[in-house]
């Protein structure tokens, strides 16, 4: 590399260094602020050994603060989340599972729609066309994902149909060993996305999680069809199960091969009601379906 190339790779290094600086600087600044910070944060706030309106001047002085404990999510009131800066905007607020005892809950404005919008850039129009409708297979109830991409739907055009499912539903079948009413119930939620997708709701889009899709596959091909007769192009899909072995599985056996013989682009995610939503690069078999 020329000395022209590394200086200009070590300027865009501190350029961005500078960017990120300057957001930290901003971030706690109008969270410790008593104008705008939320009950939370301004009583943390004393309990620090630093001032962080004064003494966090960029990315690595956030290693002052101590680690944040996710069970402090747990409870109520949830109000003591919402920043006073805010305070006024239309609040949600998200739960997780719930499986370990009373929920964690996540209070939000609006960035959940930010996050979709920003994922919308990243979807190849080719496969996932404006306008389109969705299908929305996934957990439904207090949880940010059904409401995210209904949102992106309708940031796309179209308008997403959704099915209702119960996740916290599902993990009592299986704490109480009821396997057999666990079968059904997820035959009930496939049952739902196929009476979708075959009433003629011109569907070419859908969210899934990797378990559902696979079962909402092998539902279509019982029926004598499959997902790509039934209209679908593009599936946006994200869970914790996403491994490179089940995504070569999924776009060779149950879509038939890649996006170019198939027509089914898919675009593997991580995301939960905490974190929020990140997505892979485009996975392909030439780098063994890795996810990243």
């Amino acid at each position: 590399m020329s000395d022209n190339g590394s200086a200009d790779i070590q300027q865009l290094q501190a350029d961005a260094k500078a960017k990120l600086d300057e957001h930290t600087v901003e971030m706690v600044q109008w969270h410790f602020n008593e104008a705008t910070g939320s009950p939370f944060w301004l009583e943390k706030k004393s309990e620090l050994n630093f001032d962080p309106l004064t003494e966090v001047n960029s990315f690595e002085d956030l290693r002052k603060f101590p680690l944040f404990e996710d069970e402090w999510l747990r409870g109520g009131p949830v109000r003591r989340w919402v920043p006073k800066g805010l305070e006024n905007e239309p609040t949600y607020v998200f739960e997780t599972g719930g499986t370990t005892g009373i929920p964690k809950s996540r209070v939000v404005m609006r960035d959940h729609w930010r996050d979709y919008e920003m994922f919308s850039h990243t979807l190849p129009d080719e496969y996932f066309p404006k306008g389109s409708n969705w299908l929305m297979l996934g957990p439904s109830g207090p949880r940010r994902l059904r409401l995210a991409v209904e949102h992106l739907a309708q940031y796309r055009g179209g308008i997403s149909f959704c099915i209702d499912l119960d996740p916290r539903w599902v993990v009592k079948l299986i704490k109480k060993g009821w396997m057999e009413h666990l079968e059904e119930y997820k035959k009930h939620c496939i049952d739902q996305a196929v009476t979708v997708l075959t009433a003629g709701h011109d569907i070419k889009c859908m969210f899934a999680t990797p378990k559902l899709l696979d079962q909402l596959c092998t539902a279509l091909e019982e029926r004598g069809t499959s997902i790509k007769e039934v209209g679908i192009t593009g599936i946006f899909s994200g869970g914790t199960e996403f491994t490179p072995q089940w995504t070569r599985y999924c776009i060779e056996e149950l879509f038939g091969g890649p996006t170019e013989q198939s027509g089914i682009y898919m675009t593997p995610t991580y995301g939960n009601t905490l974190m929020g939503l990140a997505c892979s690069k485009p996975v392909t078999a030439e780098e063994k379906y890795k996810i990243s």
